[in-house]
C-alpha cells in the first residue's frame, strides 16, 4: 500500500505523544482500489489544541478555524496534495434540524464512534500504521471492504437515520455508484428505498451544493446513468424537474425515442467522446422544451421553437442551480443554435457567416459536438455524416481571410500618392502584382519592401503591366483553388 512519508510522518507523531491516529474516509477507499487519492484526511482521539501543540512542539505550522475540529498541518511537503494534511478529532454529530447541519459537534474517545457517523460503508474503512515501516491495520467495522469487492454503495448503520442527518448523501449515493470505476456500482436495496422514501429532503439542501455533486455525475463517464438514477429515486424532481416533463413523451417521425430518453442519450454519447461539462449539459437539456411546444401526434409532431424556449427553460435552471453566469451564457448559446438547418448545395457561406456570427467563433466546435449527440440520441447510425463535415469545411473556409489586396501593407491611395497617379486600372493592377510577391514570399509585406518595388512598377509601361497583372490574377487562383481542395481534403468533402 502505497502510503506518502508525509501521512506516515503526521502519523508516527501523533502516536510518538502517545494518541491514536488513523487515515480514514475516502482515502482508504481509494487506496484499496490502487487509486491514488486527490486528498488525505487522519482522524485522531486527541482535541484540536492538543493536536496544535503537539505539532508545534515538532516544529511544524498549523492552524485551526472551523466547527469540525479539523486541525491543517504544513507538512512542508514540494508535493501539493501533500502540503497541507487535515486532523479531525474523533467526532458525533448531533441531528440536523436543517438536514444539511449538525445541530452540534461532539468530540468522542473512539474511533467505533466516529465511524459510525459516516455516509457508506466504503468511506468507513481507516488505516492505523504499526510501529514497523511497512506494518499497517485497516480497520473495517462495517463490512466496507466486502462492498468495496462487491462495488456496492451501502448506507452506514440505518439508511433513512444517515439521510435524514444530510440530505445531500442521496445524490452521493448516486454520485459514488457512477464516479468511482469505468461501470457503474450497484446501490444496496435497504439504502435504495431509503432514498426513493426520503427524496423530498432534498429540497432542504443549499442548491450549490446539489450543482457541485451534479457536475460531477455529468463529468463521469457513466453520466447518462447518473442522470437515471436520479430520475428513479425521485431526486430529479428537486434538481431539474423539468426534464421529467418528457418522460413517456412520443416525438415526430425523425426519433425513435421518447423525449427524455432521447436528452439522456444525448448525454451519453457526449459522455464516451469525453466532452466538455458545457457539451455534455447542452445535450442534456437541448430538447427541454420539447413537450410544451409539442403540436399534434404520432409521426407529424412538431415542436416549433423549442430551441429558443429551451434556450429560455435551460437559463433559468442554471440560474436555480446557481451556476457561473459564463457557463450559464455558453450553454444556452448551444442549446438555442443547436438546430441549425445545412444540406451541402442549400445553404450558402452568407448563412455560415451569420451562423458563425450569432454563436460566435469560439463555440462553432462546440456547437457541432451538440449536434453529433443530437444525432446518436435520435438513433442515427453516424455522428457526422458528410453534411455535417461540409458545414466544418465551409466553417473553416469563412473564418479564413480572403486572398486580397486587403493582406497588404500598402493600399491604393498610396499607390496613388507614391506615383503620383489618378484612380483607374492601373492601381488595382499594381496591386494584384505586388500581392502575388507576397503570397510567394510573406516576408515581402513590409512597405519598404513593397513601396520599392510599386516604384520599378511604376516605370514600366501600362501595357507591361497589365500583362504582369493578369500572370500575378491567374497565380492568386490557382493558390485560392490549391488551399480550398486542402480544406476540402481536410473534411473528406468534395
Amino acid at each position: 500500500m502505497d502510503i506518502p512519508k508525509e501521512i506516515k510522518q503526521t502519523l508516527k507523531i501523533l502516536q510518538k505523544a502517545d494518541y491514536e491516529a488513523y487515515i480514514v474516509g475516502g482515502c482508504v477507499r481509494d487506496l484499496l482500489r490502487d487509486v491514488l487519492p486527490n486528498d488525505w484526511d487522519l482522524t485522531t482521539n486527541a482535541k484540536p489544541e492538543e493536536i496544535q501543540e503537539v505539532f508545534n512542539l515538532a516544529g511544524f505550522k498549523t492552524f485551526y478555524e472551523n466547527p469540525f475540529g479539523t486541525v491543517s498541518v504544513l507538512t512542508g511537503s514540494e508535493k501539493e496534495s501533500l502540503k497541507e494534511v487535515e486532523i479531525t478529532p474523533f467526532r458525533t454529530e448531533s441531528k440536523y434540524s436543517d438536514k444539511r447541519h449538525p445541530d452540534a459537534v461532539k468530540f468522542v474517545d473512539t474511533l467505533e464512534q466516529d465511524l459510525a457517523r459516516r455516509d457508506f460503508t466504503v468511506n468507513a474503512l481507516a488505516i492505523g500504521i504499526r510501529n514497523q515501516e511497512s506494518g499497517f491495520n485497516i480497520i473495517d467495522l462495517f463490512n466496507g471492504q466486502e462492498d468495496l469487492k462487491n462495488k456496492i454503495i451501502r448506507a452506514v448503520g440505518e439508511p433513512a437515520e444517515r439521510f435524514g442527518e444530510d440530505a445531500l448523501r442521496m445524490i452521493r449515493a448516486v454520485r459514488f455508484a457512477v464516479c468511482l470505476d469505468e461501470k457503474p456500482w450497484g446501490i444496496e436495496e435497504r439504502t435504495f428505498q431509503a432514498i426513493a422514501k426520503n427524496a423530498t429532503l432534498l429540497g432542504h439542501i443549499a442548491k450549490e451544493r446539489i450543482r457541485d455533486e451534479l457536475i460531477k455525475i455529468i463529468m463521469s463517464k457513466n453520466g447518462a446513468k447518473g442522470i437515471e438514477l436520479l430520475r428513479e429515486f425521485g431526486l430529479l424532481l428537486y434538481i431539474i424537474p423539468e426534464l421529467l416533463e418528457g418522460y413517456g413523451i412520443d416525438q415526430s417521425k425523425h426519433h425513435i425515442y421518447e423525449i427524455y430518453q432521447h436528452n439522456v442519450l444525448s448525454l451519453e454519447y457526449a459522455c464516451k467522446k469525453n466532452y466538455s461539462f458545457e457539451v455534455r449539459m447542452a445535450s442534456l437539456l437541448h430538447d427541454i422544451a420539447k413537450p410544451r411546444t409539442k403540436q399534434g401526434e404520432g409521426a407529424n409532431a412538431s415542436f416549433h421553437g423549442h430551441e429558443i424556449i429551451g434556450a429560455k427553460m435551460a437559463k433559468k435552471i442554471l440560474e436555480n442551480l446557481r451556476f457561473p453566469r459564463k457557463d450559464i451564457e455558453k450553454i444556452t448559446k448551444l442549446i438555442r443554435y443547436h438546430l441549425f438547418y445545412y444540406n451541402a448545395g442549400e445553404v450558402g457561406e452568407a448563412s455560415v457567416r451569420r451562423l458563425v456570427r450569432n454563436v460566435g467563433p469560439e463555440l462553432i466546435e462546440e456547437l457541432l459536438q451538440v449536434r453529433m449527440c443530437d444525432r446518436i440520441g435520435s438513433g442515427v447510425p453516424k455522428a457526422e455524416p458528410y453534411k455535417l463535415r461540409h458545414l466544418k469545411y465551409l466553417f473553416e473556409k469563412v473564418a479564413k481571410d480572403p486572398i486580397s489586396p486587403k493582406m497588404l501593407k500598402v493600399n491604393g491611395q498610396i499607390i496613388m500618392e507614391t506615383l503620383q497617379i489618378k484612380p483607374g486600372p492601373k492601381v488595382g493592377q499594381i496591386l494584384s502584382i505586388v500581392l502575388s510577391y507576397v503570397l510567394s514570399d510573406p516576408a515581402k509585406n513590409n512597405q519598404k519592401f513593397l513601396l520599392a518595388e510599386i516604384k520599378k512598377l511604376g516605370a514600366l509601361t501600362d501595357q507591361k503591366i497589365a500583362k504582369l497583372a493578369q500572370s500575378a490574377k491567374t497565380e492568386i487562383e490557382q493558390i485560392d483553388t490549391k488551399q480550398d481542395q486542402m480544406t476540402k481534403a481536410k473534411y473528406w468533402v468534395s
